[in-house]
């Protein structure tokens, strides 16, 4: 029964249009830390009452950063994915969207990742549902604030990565000094989306909507 759920879970996500390796706008990036940070915390309480195991969290953000294509996060994620007990093979196949290695009882959360990621943050209504329905409400959580947290690196990632890299002469296809400049000065945005989100979390908004 649980392979078919993940099998379904991958034609329904996974099939979805392939939209996440564009880059990030300064007022997606605004609404992608708004939504980190009001989560995170979710990823913290599951971690701590082992819910979700390094391993887990890990093969979460490396599912998303392979959707986005951030070097510097797949560097970053390397390092903590091996320090967690993931072996340097299955972490380069996740880094290439292959998904083999992936424990079964985690597939789905992987796929939801990926389909986050996807639709830059707009997953839909029947895939979060069915998270919830795997994992309940306390893991569901979880999962959502590490997929957020990733996607915070990813978003900021990409512009700081492409600008020092552009400094080396091997610039982003994708990007342009004028798009890494709007970037990385559309990070004086960051207290006000810090503050928006206290606020938001103040008055118990829900933390996620369709």
């Amino acid at each position: 029964m649980k392979e078919i759920s993940n099998k379904y879970l991958r034609k329904n996500m996974i099939n979805e249009t392939k939209i996440g390796k564009k880059l990030y706008s300064v007022g997606e990036t605004y609404w992608i830390f708004y939504n980190g940070i009001r989560t995170m915390k979710y990823m913290s309480k599951a971690k701590k009452n082992q819910e979700l195991n390094p391993k887990f969290i890990e093969r979460i953000m490396l599912a998303v950063t392979e959707v986005n294509d951030c070097a510097l996060c797949s560097y970053a994620h390397t390092k903590k994915a091996l320090e967690s007990g993931m072996n340097n093979e299955e972490i380069q196949k996740m880094l290439t969207g292959i998904m083999d290695d992936v424990p079964e009882d985690e597939v789905a959360a992987v796929m939801f990742a990926q389909h986050y990621a996807d639709t830059r943050g707009h997953p839909t209504l029947e895939s979060w549902q069915r998270i919830l329905k795997i994992y309940g409400k306390s893991r569901a959580k979880g999962i959502l604030g590490s997929i957020r947290t990733i996607m915070i690196g990813n978003a900021y990632g990409i512009a700081w990565s492409s600008f020092f890299n552009r400094l080396r002469g091997k610039s982003d296809p994708r990007s342009s000094l004028l798009y890494e400049a709007r970037m990385i000065l559309g990070t004086v945005l960051i207290p006000i989306s810090l503050i928006h989100a206290l606020i938001s979390n103040l008055f118990k908004k829900p933390i996620i909507i369709f």
